[in-house]
């Protein structure tokens, strides 16, 4: 097992919510790259003509990215919302790897239909999956997150802006993933005393992921938009962070800059890529 604060991973385990394309993938391809093995939850376990890749091709990368450090990758096929899933994907890795030391909330239902147009079973789903999933694995993984040497808990949502431009885009969207904060900078308070961190990551621009494509803007926007592996490099670099950090929100540019990383247009977008949701321009 890596000792807490280097940049080495080796001997970890993360359990992911999703992970099987985007930036969860790109995350556990870059842990792995550093040592990591991972237990990835997700449901895509057939192929589908709208989204790249299953959960199985995912862990096929993760392997293959992986195999100068020796780390593994296991699949879950199941669903956040259900709570046997999720018992199932922490037991695998504790099982699997003898225990887990990060958690990643990652995966995120996203619609951004305004309120009189949004049906109940949309806003529940995306409540279900984006702040119910996120306390849910963090709370199912806690018996072995406190036997870590280092306990984390990772997840993809923003800074709190309670500017109007952000409340009234698609505020029960907006509610989803300030939860996902909330209960992260709540977990980091709680849990202090037993040893485990958390923390928020989210990206300055937005990502070049299916949801780009096919929910938000299209071609055009992915254009703009950087590739996932700037938050796999940004989720790496804070979870090998030896100030270790808690309780607080990240946008992935900044992490890369106090990582000594500069010159972001190896990760695409353009000489002007897209501002995301809920953050400033650089």
């Amino acid at each position: 097992m890596s000792t807490p604060g280097t940049p080495d991973l080796t001997g970890r385990t993360i359990v992911m919510s999703g992970g099987s394309r985007g930036i969860g993938l790109a995350i556990l391809v870059a842990a792995a790259r550093r040592g990591a093995n991972s237990v990835l939850l997700a449901k895509t376990d057939q192929p589908d003509p709208r989204l790249p890749g299953t959960v199985h091709t995912a862990v096929e990368e993760i392997t293959e990215a992986g195999r100068e450090t020796g780390a593994r990758a296991v699949a879950v096929v199941g669903d956040v919302r259900e709570e046997a899933d999720v018992q199932r994907a922490v037991a695998t890795a504790v099982e699997t790897f003898g225990g887990l030391d990060i958690v990643v909330n990652n995966a995120s239902a996203l619609n951004l239909t305004p309120t009189a147009e949004l049906s109940a079973k949309r806003y529940d789903l995306m409540q279900q999956v984006n702040s119910r999933g996120t306390w849910l694995l963090t709370r199912t993984a806690l018996p072995h997150l406190a036997a870590s040497p280092d306990a984390q808990v990772l997840t993809l949502s923003p800074p709190i802006d309670l500017a109007p431009q952000w409340l009234g885009m698609a505020p029960a969207y907006t509610l989803s993933k300030y939860g996902m904060t909330l209960l992260t900078l709540g977990f980091a308070a709680e849990l202090a005393g037993q040893g485990v961190r958390a923390n928020c990551l989210w990206p300055r621009t937005t990502i070049a992921t299916a949801a780009v494509v096919n929910v938000i803007g299209g071609e055009e926007l992915a254009s703009r938009s950087r590739d996932p592996e700037v938050m796999g490099d940004a989720a790496v670099a804070l979870l090998t962070d030896p100030s270790r950090p808690t309780g607080r929100t990240f946008v992935d540019d900044d992490v890369l800059r106090a990582a000594g990383i500069t010159d972001l247009s190896v990760y695409g977008g353009g000489d002007d890529p897209q501002t995301d949701w809920f953050v400033d321009p650089a």
